[in-house]
């Protein structure tokens, strides 16, 4: 039989990384990634002069084209394979990344008189510039009693399509009629590639509020927020919703040229990057939890009914797993806030000491924070560093830290804020739970996963479930690879189900992280202090924290 083959396109925070992957068994035969030429924008536009508020996170979409003239030739030339026999290309991206363009896909901030406007670029998924729209929408919510819809999942942050959207109207009112459509960063890349103008159900579905019953929400919701925004859905996100499972177009003969590829190759819709490695950690069961982790991190279960609540989303069928919704959340910070502390709270005989040990800093860390017990240094930690996802949903909150003294070491304070993730997680996993999902055992993906297994221990005490590491250091890659396998069909050498697809092309670890019953007892009552002192600082008095950032 022929060997075929497909590509999986992973777009990140700073970087594309690609894999070429066999569809029979899920090898990976080359990878290869990409920098982004011009990096995150958080202080100037391009230019180096013009200043950018805080809370801004901005990407210049030219890079994301850059990753595919270099990335797939790369995987080409590395794995020996011929691109007349790679039958389909996946993508997955960063969302809500948010990209205003012209009738011709081309983005405003690479139009002539737009490289100065903030608005015309990519608003990168962490943008937290439309916090104020973010909560006049909550507001709205509230008042009409929308809240608790699945759509909504109870409370919105600003990192979703349309507090964006409307802080470009409200800003530059000019640029936002200019913008023939406002896409999803991922819904472009596929857009270049194909031609199609369909959009993903998994970015629709969980970024802008689409369903399969009602669409978009209607112009007087929207037109309750602004009088210019009431067509907001019909005008700059038109054109039909593609299934992730499905086909969104064929390579274009331009680019299958431009890649070293056939023309018409199939290409599968863009998903949610996070979303990708469910396939690409083997999941297929609805007793089974992803749990990505990297510089934030991603919870996904599925469920065959629709359920938003405190921040969980999972009111849209067929966006992550053909047949099912799936319940998402996750935190905003985890590798982050380990970086954070590593990089600037660290004294100097640490340092030192690392280096001659031959280890990089969180290695020492956490062979330090290994040897204390649960509760021993009288520390917890509110896991805020980035806001709060869930399930609280604001931006503006910060993180705590609480039960320093003198005596404290940074190691403590490592293992603190690592055990503070794992009780913002456990948190989620109750909401999951309580809409009906039963949870037997968890998948963990990204680097952290296999870099720190004092995490995943001590993740696997507090959850109290076993905890499996994905095979692939690349799951979500992977995973684009998988839909892109769905994508091509059987007749073309790829699979027709789901399940077929991730059975032949993905798999787990042997090690298994078990909870240890010995530590149940206090990682109880420390998870109790988390939720109590959560429930004060983010919601009966978080004046407290909002009153730091206001001063």
């Amino acid at each position: 039989m022929r060997e075929t083959y497909t590509i999986g396109l992973d777009y990140g925070t700073l970087s594309g990384r690609g894999v070429l992957v066999r569809c029979r068994d899920g090898a990976v035969l080359a990878d290869a990634v990409k920098e982004y030429t011009h990096g995150v924008m958080d202080r100037t536009l391009p230019d180096g002069k013009t200043a950018l508020p805080p809370g801004w996170c901005l990407e210049y979409p030219a890079d994301y084209l850059e990753v595919l003239d270099f990335v797939v030739p790369a995987l080409l030339r590395d794995s020996g394979v011929a691109g007349k026999d790679i039958v389909g290309i996946g993508i997955d991206f960063t969302s809500c990344t948010m990209l205003p363009v012209d009738a011709d896909n081309v983005p405003l901030c690479q139009k002539a008189g737009y490289g100065g406007r903030r608005n015309a670029y990519a608003k990168l998924w962490k943008h937290h510039g439309a916090q104020v729209q973010a909560d006049r929408i909550n507001e709205l919510l509230l008042r009409t009693g929308q809240a608790a819809s699945p759509r909504f999942g109870g409370k919105i942050s600003p990192e979703l399509m349309a507090p964006k959207a409307l802080e470009t109207l409200e800003e530059d009112p000019e640029l936002y009629r200019k913008a023939d459509e406002i896409l999803e960063a991922g819904d472009w890349v596929t857009r270049e590639l194909t031609g199609s103008r369909e959009r993903s159900c998994s970015m629709a579905g969980y970024k802008a509020w689409w369903n399969e019953r009602d669409g978009y929400p209607d112009r007087e919701f929207y037109g309750a927020l602004h009088p210019g925004f009431a067509d907001f859905a019909r005008d700059k996100m038109p054109g039909k919703i593609c299934p992730i499972g499905r086909r969104i177009g064929g390579l274009s003969e331009s680019w299958a040229d431009r890649l070293g590829l056939e023309p018409g190759t199939a290409v599968a819709p863009a998903v949610i990057d996070s979303h990708a490695g469910f396939p690409g950690s083997g999941i297929c069961g609805e007793d089974q939890m992803m749990l990505v982790l990297g510089t934030s991190s991603v919870m996904a279960a599925l469920s065959r009914r629709p359920y938003s609540e405190m921040g969980v989303c999972g009111g849209v069928k067929d966006a992550l797993v053909p047949g099912y919704y799936a319940l998402e959340s996750g935190l905003a910070a985890v590798g982050d806030l380990f970086g954070w502390f590593t990089e600037n709270m660290i004294p100097a005989r640490y340092e030192e000491q690392a280096r001659r040990e031959g280890i990089g800093i969180h290695a020492l860390l956490s062979a330090k924070a290994a040897e204390l017990e649960p509760g021993g240094s009288g520390l917890v930690a509110l896991d805020w560093w980035n806001g709060n996802k869930t399930p609280f949903v604001n931006g503006d909150l910060s993180g705590v830290l609480l039960g320093l003294t003198l005596r404290t070491r940074p190691e403590e304070i490592y293992r603190a804020l690592i055990e503070a993730t794992a009780f913002g997680t456990k948190r989620i996993m109750e909401l999951y739970e309580k809409a009906g999902v039963s949870v037997r055992e968890i998948v963990a993906s990204g680097g952290i996963s296999m870099k720190n297994p004092l995490l995943m221990q001590i993740y696997a005490d507090v959850l109290g479930k076993p905890l499996k590491v994905a095979a692939s250091s690349q799951a979500a890659a992977l995973g684009s690879a998988i839909y892109a396998a769905l994508a091509a069909g059987g007749e073309e050498g790829g699979y027709d189900s789901y399940e077929d697809a991730v059975r032949h092309m993905s798999r787990v670890r042997e090690e298994v992280y078990m909870p240890r019953v010995e530590y149940a007892e206090k990682y109880k009552k420390l998870y109790a202090l988390y939720c109590k002192f959560g429930k004060i600082l983010g919601e009966s008095h978080k004046e407290l924290l909002l009153g730091l950032k206001t001063i």
